[in-house]
């Protein structure tokens, strides 16, 4: 996408619900998971399933390891009668960007944009292995907290961080979470032993279950729907060479190419919801967007990744909870980011925006 994406159609985000991530979901289905969570969207919006135009979810056939599962979830959408739906096997926050695709064209004026996953059922670290090269790199198995192994290291040999500097980064995401209701991990966490040096397990995310949902609406529907919409002003998406040992891994050009295509450097935000699932990578993202810790930048006020991951929801939830900054008047300009892949492969960023009073 280029920067002409921000002069058109203007799309919002008008309501936002989560599930409480846990560790352990083993009474629930994929269904009952979500389902609530979906009462809770249209419920604040008022809209009943009929009166949403467009219907898209993110999640992975690997960690409910069956293919297609993604259909049995739409029982709790209701898809009769029928539906306009779609699908992406990819992080939450990639299906909310074809769905304001969709509005963009027209084709619909509101759409439904939910994402779910159960990690607990399986050794998360070993599926993710499934994602990365599969000549060179999927053979040796590196699980991913080794791959954010190096990437940490690489960041403390070129002098840009070090072990206590990320322990804080932990320390405060887990301390911001106290106010969030839904967060896994909330409060003093020890850092623990090492996973893979130099992470210990203060840096590293939680494996846990949980879904998320958000209601997006075009224009004078969004206004009559939600108080106070979060304007889409820009999103866009890039990815780096999948290979690890072509890129420099203390930088992420993608997530700089698209923060900059989606107007982000345009003027300060005040509020920047960040998919870092690694303490080590928020240092990443916060020097290619810019973003110092003169405070002057609220940097995951809901906790981040780093209180509740749950895998294929964790970056559509950071833009809902920039949304809901905005709704609440918390915030009046908010950065949201969404990753996925090793050492911050692919990354969306979206900025959003509140009317002025």
């Amino acid at each position: 996408m280029t920067d002409g994406t921000r002069d058109a159609r203007e799309i919002a985000v008008v309501a936002f619900a989560q599930s409480d991530h846990l560790r352990r979901t083993d009474e629930l289905s994929e269904v009952e998971m979500v389902m609530p969570v979906l009462h809770e969207v249209l419920r604040q919006t008022g809209l009943r399933t009929g009166d949403i135009g467009f219907t898209c979810s993110g999640s992975s056939d690997y960690l409910a390891g069956r293919a297609f599962s993604f259909t049995m979830a739409l029982d709790g959408v209701g898809a009769w009668p029928p539906i306009s739906e779609s699908h992406v096997e990819m992080d939450g926050a990639w299906a909310l960007y074809e769905a304001w695709v969709k509005l963009r064209t027209g084709e619909a004026d509101t759409a439904l944009v939910y994402a779910y996953g159960k990690s607990s059922p399986g050794p998360v670290r070993d599926v993710l292995t499934r994602q990365l090269d599969p000549y060179y790199l999927a053979p040796l198995w590196p699980d991913s907290v080794a791959l954010a192994a190096l990437q940490a290291q690489a960041l403390i040999d070129a002098g840009e961080t070090d072990e206590p500097a990320l322990a804080a980064i932990g320390a405060r995401s887990r301390a911001a979470a106290v106010a969030n209701p839904h967060a896994q991990l909330r409060g003093p966490v020890a850092q623990g032993d090492y996973q893979v040096r130099p992470l210990r397990t203060g840096d590293c995310p939680p494996v846990g279950d949980g879904a998320a949902a958000v209601v997006l609406a075009a224009g004078d529907t969004a206004r009559r729907l939600c108080a106070r919409p979060a304007w889409i002003t820009g999103i866009d998406h890039r990815i780096e060479a999948h290979g690890l040992g072509l890129r420099d891994l203390t930088d992420s050009p993608s997530t700089r190419t698209a923060a900059r295509h989606a107007g982000f450097f345009d003027r300060p935000v005040d509020t920047a919801e960040l998919h870092a699932p690694f303490s080590s990578q928020e240092v990443v993202l916060r020097k290619a967007l810019g973003i110092g810790d003169d405070g002057t930048v609220a940097v995951n006020p809901s906790g981040g990744a780093l209180a509740a991951n749950p895998l294929m929801a964790a970056g559509l939830i950071r833009i809902g909870e920039a949304a809901a900054r905005i709704h609440r008047g918390e915030s009046d300009r908010a950065v949201a980011h969404a990753t996925s892949g090793p050492c911050l492969q692919q990354n969306l960023v979206a900025v959003l925006e509140g009317d002025r009073s």
